[in-house]
């Protein structure tokens, strides 16, 4: 009984620990639709990562984080850079910010700003650009920012951005260059790059999270009517 005095509060502990982060939700997808630029050159991406994550508050954070390819034996990086190196299209009225950005051995640190709305070459006008000073040599291969609702909160985490007049949800500006990237190499073409097809909410994170919670609980009720 002693044993189970201190092992019970803290099962209980964990499982309010675990229901409380359950309340965060994940929406994952990736920019896979690059312009001629790019894909003339024989870059035909995915290009980037993107997560959008929201814990029911005014508050959505979004990363956008560089991926690779190999094209003809070389391995290349698609890094973000200049101006609309990230964009977004908000579904409700809200304020951009909270900017963070990687800075790359042997380059500028990111110096990035809000662009307001903006066309993003070829895939239309998103309601909130990310602009970084200079082109290539202040590029980064990974770019946080934060959505401040006007007004309520963001509901689950696929529903924090819509499609723009020409179907996009996202976009950036690439620059693609040899990886590792060096500044010294320079950028071998630059483009941009949006979603490509159908995209489907994750959900991973809510799901798990609450599993373990659950878990915790069901050790617990064990615990107690053992």
């Amino acid at each position: 009984m002693k044993k189970l005095k201190y092992i019970v509060p803290i099962l209980i502990a964990v499982a309010c620990v675990g229901l409380q982060q359950a309340k965060a939700d994940v929406f994952n997808f990736q920019l896979s639709q690059g312009n001629t630029a790019l894909t003339a050159g024989g870059f035909t991406g995915p290009y980037a990562n993107v997560s959008v994550v929201t814990n029911g508050s005014i508050v959505a954070n979004i990363t956008f984080t560089s991926l690779t390819q190999t094209v003809n034996g070389n391995s290349y990086i698609y890094l973000f850079g200049d101006g609309s190196s990230v964009a977004v299209n908000a579904s409700a009225a809200s304020t951009i910010g909270g900017f963070v950005a990687a800075t790359l051995p042997g380059f500028s640190a990111p110096q990035l700003s809000d662009g307001g709305a903006g066309n993003v070459d070829g895939f239309g006008t998103m309601n909130h650009t990310v602009n970084n000073f200079d082109g290539f040599s202040h590029a980064t291969n990974s770019i946080t920012l934060t959505l401040t609702k006007a007004s309520g909160n963001w509901g689950l985490a696929n529903t924090v951005l819509t499609a723009n007049n020409q179907g996009a949800i996202a976009a950036a500006h690439i620059f693609v260059t040899l990886n590792p990237p060096n500044q010294a190499n320079g950028a071998v073409v630059t483009g941009f790059a949006a979603p490509g097809g159908s995209i489907v909410p994750d959900g991973g994170t809510t799901v798990m999270l609450l599993g373990m919670a659950l878990g915790a609980l069901g050790m617990v009720r064990r615990y107690l009517t053992s």
